[in-house]
């Protein structure tokens, strides 16, 4: 199980990594656009299409390693007073429950939108540019094939943790603004630029 949960992790970790630049794409994309509509005024007719397309994908690619990492919002209120093998159970009941049928449909629908958008070369139809999608709705079918594979991971993780009563630590590579001032703030004398 540990072996699968760090292949998942990992699989899920480079997705989120390599789409997560898509950021700076669409960052430079929309300053282009802004650019030229504004200064030059000549707008392009396929900027809005490309910034749909490039979030969309990040959006999706990214859901397998927010899970990874255990970001995705959950309501915690009564779940984190609880010993950890009843959260166990319980997340394992629902990802047996709610997420894989989710994921599945995901998958399946998915599966079925994106032929048939690869069968007649499917464009948008927001702008004159004709920008070509049926790219992009791969993206959902993708996405659900990495959050199953990742969910598979989350089950583990929870029978793991019914066993032995302590979750599995998710990997940290990035850290969340709040919870690093919050630490400066505790421990000045390890950080010797905050003093």
């Amino acid at each position: 199980m540990l072996g699968y949960i760090k292949f998942a992790d990992a699989l899920s970790a480079a997705f989120g990594k390599v789409f997560g630049w898509l950021i700076v794409l669409m960052t430079f994309g929309v300053s282009y656009e802004v650019f030229v509509r504004y200064v030059l005024g000549a707008p392009t007719p396929w900027a809005l299409d490309i910034s749909f397309i490039m979030y969309g994908t990040l959006f999706m690619l990214g859901g397998a390693y927010t899970l990874s990492r255990g970001g995705h919002v959950r309501g915690d209120f009564l779940y984190r007073l609880w010993p950890v093998r009843v959260q166990a159970a319980i997340d394992g009941l629902l990802y047996i429950v709610f997420f894989f049928p989710g994921v599945l449909a995901l998958i399946f629908a998915g599966w079925k939108y994106a032929s048939r958008s690869w069968q007649y070369g499917e464009v948008s139809v927001n702008s004159p540019a004709g920008v070509p999608i049926y790219q992009f709705k791969t993206v959902i079918v993708v996405a659900g094939l990495l959050l199953a594979i990742q969910g598979l991971a989350q089950v583990f993780r929870c029978i793991l943790a019914m066993r032995d009563g302590v979750w599995l630590a998710a990997a940290e590579d990035v850290e969340e603004t709040e919870q690093l001032l919050m630490k400066q703030m505790t421990s000045p004398s390890e950080h010797p630029d905050m003093k």
